[in-house]
């Protein structure tokens, strides 16, 4: 399987497009680089994780935080985003820890996981009302960025094609009518 078959996997995984899809298609190097390098912190990285975490938590499976999900969220937004895209992650991660504040009077990194949770339930319906009003032309959400890359960094881990998902290291004949019953994991190859 090539790069451009995993990304449409995971896509569809998604149930939908991933946002600046057409910089993972093309190796990540957008043509146009103005902004400065970014700078993430072991603070932003760990801030990160957490948010990724609490969206994909450890259950019978490890969770995002083991995956490393913060850091790839960081290599995906240096690397493959615009300077528009950066900008509006690296708010986002403000004005998620803002809005943290304001529901909880505490930062998120002190929030407790159910706080956590209930604020990104908010922010995931925000996002949704916005993505439905929005026009072509108007810039992603915040919490969008967020989310899709915390999806793709986890399911295209090791640890999330091998424990989240079915995986087979060495695959056999392709069969299009694999047996699926409700409640199966999904499978992270064909």
């Amino acid at each position: 399987m090539n790069r451009r078959e995993a990304v449409n996997r995971v896509a569809l995984l998604l149930g939908g497009t991933i946002i600046g899809a057409e910089f993972f298609l093309s190796g990540c190097k957008p043509a146009k680089r103005t902004s400065a390098t970014l700078d993430f912190t072991k603070d932003d990285i760990a801030y990160l994780d957490e948010i990724a975490e609490t969206i994909i938590p450890t259950t019978d499976t490890p969770g995002a935080k083991a995956a490393q999900v913060g850091a790839f969220m960081t290599v995906m937004v240096k690397d493959c985003y615009d300077d528009k895209n950066q900008k509006i992650f690296l708010d986002g991660m403000v004005k998620l820890d803002d809005a943290c504040d304001k529901m909880h009077k505490t930062t998120f990194m002190s929030a407790t996981p159910e706080q956590r949770k209930t604020l990104l339930t908010e922010l995931d319906k925000e996002q949704k009302a916005y993505v439905k009003s929005k026009q072509k032309e108007d810039p992603p959400h915040y919490f969008t960025l967020m989310k899709q890359l915390t999806l793709l960094g986890y399911f295209t881990s090791e640890i999330g094609a091998t424990k989240a998902l079915r995986y087979l290291p060495v695959p056999g004949r392709y069969d299009g009518n694999m047996p699926y019953k409700k409640g199966d994991k999904a499978w992270a190859t064909s």
